[in-house]
């Protein structure tokens, strides 16, 4: 009996291992690839255009330059009409905010509204953050060179980050800007050598960064300043000490925001007005008629220095012209040339894109052009009559 169940475990062991081998060589031919579905999805990479939504027009210029065709950027607040200090957004413009993947604002307490609205998944580049200034500090980072630089780098991250397929086109747009940035930079730098003692007073501190860059020392009363940057009226010994400076020529240039009049202001641009000191009026928003950011700031540094030493590189008619034509041929192609930079991707041209453009120069030719056309017959009559009546439309 025992030699039997003992045949029968061996019997059992050996059905046993049979079984286990051919299970064995059943998984060796198995794949799962063949008889299982795939139930991994894989993710789609992601396709431009990049909805990007700025808080202020100026930094969505900048935004829309580096960005080109590869984004659609909104600008909230884009008129100087508006005071952003003031600014409050309507449902249309949080729906917009919300729905970003990438917002570009200011920051440092200038437009907190712009990012109450956002998502977990919105990529925010604030100009504040890169500079790392505070609520408290100058808001108006946007006229500082060091601000503008850090938010084109900024900016092109956030693109290749939310757009990877295109980091090569984003790059060569990044570099594009900086060639031009560095053009605005040289020939204001060689103002600045040159112009070593020049003064200013404000009538708010907006272009306090731009003043700074091109070397002119602030003069504004203190207790002046101080009371326009906290939002308050200033005290009358403030208002006196600043009509004083000014009627004294205390400084060779006055600047004046347009978009924060007051009758206080009123009476300290009067007071310009009647002791001869320049005037240069400034507004917060980038104007209509300033294509791109950098566009603005070469116009405010040249109006800067026609209100303080107009014939600085203007002294040769010849050179002067030059710069003129130089100009109108820049102005007249500009949406062009932008439209080429930002699309294309192109990168910028072999000339300085920002120069000097001397005004007297630009007045000398309108007042020629104007005298030939009054020595002039026949069509070039008409040509002003037309002129003139397509003017009063």
């Amino acid at each position: 009996m025992g030699t039997q169940i003992t045949r029968l475990t061996r019997l059992a062991a050996a059905g046993l291992s049979a079984v286990l081998l051919f299970a064995t060589a059943a998984c060796a031919t198995f794949s799962p690839d063949e008889t299982e579905p795939d139930n991994k999805t894989s993710v789609p990479a992601p396709t431009g255009p990049i909805n990007v939504v700025a808080s202020l027009n100026q930094w969505g210029s900048l935004a829309a330059e580096l960005g080109g065709d590869d984004v659609e950027v909104t600008s909230i607040v884009n008129s100087t009409n508006v005071d952003a200090h003031d600014f409050e957004p309507k449902t249309s413009d949080v729906a917009k905010l919300s729905k970003a993947q990438i917002i570009v604002a200011n920051g440092a307490g200038y437009d907190s509204w712009a990012t109450k609205s956002m998502t977990k998944t919105t990529n925010i580049v604030s100009a504040a953050s890169v500079m790392g200034a505070m609520e408290g500090d100058n808001p108006h980072l946007w006229f500082s060179k060091d601000a503008r630089s850090s938010m084109a780098t900024a900016i092109t991250d956030a693109y290749v980050k939310a757009l990877p397929s295109k980091k090569k086109a984003f790059q060569k747009r990044l570099k594009a800007w900086q060639a031009d940035e560095k053009s605005l930079e040289t020939w204001a730098s060689e103002f600045t050598r040159s112009h070593s003692d020049l003064t200013y007073a404000a009538t708010e501190p907006v272009v306090y960064y731009l003043m700074a860059d091109l070397g002119f020392k602030n003069q504004t009363p203190k207790g002046y300043t101080q009371s326009t940057a906290s939002g308050g009226e200033p005290a009358p010994a403030d208002l006196q000490s600043f009509q004083k400076l000014i009627e004294d020529k205390g400084v060779d240039v006055l600047v004046n925001n347009t978009q924060e009049a007051s009758d206080a202001t009123n009476m300290i641009t009067g007071a310009a007005g009647r002791a001869d000191v320049p005037v240069v009026d400034v507004s917060e928003q980038m104007p209509k008629n300033a294509d791109t950011l950098n566009a603005w700031i070469n116009q405010l540094i040249n109006t800067i220095i026609d209100a303080v030493d107009p014939s600085y590189d203007c002294e040769d008619a010849t050179d002067g012209n030059a710069n003129s034509d130089d100009s109108s041929a820049d102005g007249a192609a500009t949406d062009d040339a932008n439209a080429q930079d930002s699309k294309a991707s192109t990168g910028s041209s072999t000339e300085p894109k920002y120069i000097r453009q001397c005004k007297a120069a630009t007045s000398s030719d309108s007042s020629q052009d104007s005298a030939k056309a009054d020595a002039s017959n026949g069509d070039s009559g008409d040509a002003s009559g037309n002129d003139q009546t397509d003017s009063g439309k």
